[in-house]
Formats: C-alpha cells, structure tokens, sequence
C-alpha cells in the first residue's frame, strides 16, 4: 500500500468516467486522478501522470502528458 504523500510517477491509459478521470496503471490496477486541468486530448492514449498519493488510490496529479 501507497503512503499518503509520496510520489507518483506512473504510466497507462487515460480514461474518463462520470466521475472524471482514471489512470489505468501499466503496472496493473487504477488511479483516480484529481486534476487541474482537463486533458481533454489524451484522453483513451497512453500518458505518464506525476503527482502525489492522496489515499485510496486518489492520485493529486501535478501532470499529465503523453508518455
């Protein structure tokens, strides 16, 4: 399990929901990704996220770009 705060630096596949927005990890799994900005143009493309953990799978993203 992910301690609240560290950092995240993962790769996968962009996808909205009603929700808003999930990473599906490369390395298995999903992140919700609370978000800034709306990458309206990566969305269902690969794309590597940065950000912190915030708790049950929750990552703050600091970026989103395409990997």
């Amino acid at each position: 399990m992910t301690e609240v705060g560290a950092a995240v630096d993962e790769t996968g596949r962009l996808v909205r929901d009603a929700a808003g927005f999930l990473l599906r990890r490369d390395s298995g799994g999903t992140y919700r990704l609370v978000l800034l900005r709306v990458p309206v143009d990566l969305v269902e493309k690969r794309v590597r996220v940065r950000g912190f953990h915030a708790g049950d799978d929750i990552v703050e993203a600091d970026g989103v770009a395409p990997a």
